[in-house]
């Protein structure tokens, strides 16, 4: 997965300000992102803090990690029921 080169505290400042009236155009002319960007900053994070927003990219990272080790222990499963299965 990217890494974002902004951090938590810069997208919030960044959100921040266009609630109080700066205009996005500005906005995304000062921080360098595209207006995509930034509409897609505020539908995911819109209404948090700081505190919310490293809460929620810790467990995003561990529900990816919970899925990979899912992955894993599926294919592994599968492995042994074919070799089971198979007739010598």
């Amino acid at each position: 997965m990217r890494t974002s080169r902004y951090t938590d505290s810069q997208i919030m400042a960044i959100l921040k300000k266009a609630e109080n009236g700066v205009p996005v155009a500005d906005l995304c002319r000062e921080n360098n992102i595209s207006t995509a960007l930034f509409y897609r900053w505020r539908s995911k994070y819109g209404g948090m803090d700081v505190s919310l927003l490293s809460k929620m990219k810790e467990l995003e990272a561990e529900n990816e990690r919970l899925k990979k080790m899912y992955a894993e222990e599926y294919f592994k499963a599968e492995i042994v029921q074919d070799a089971l299965t198979k007739k010598w």
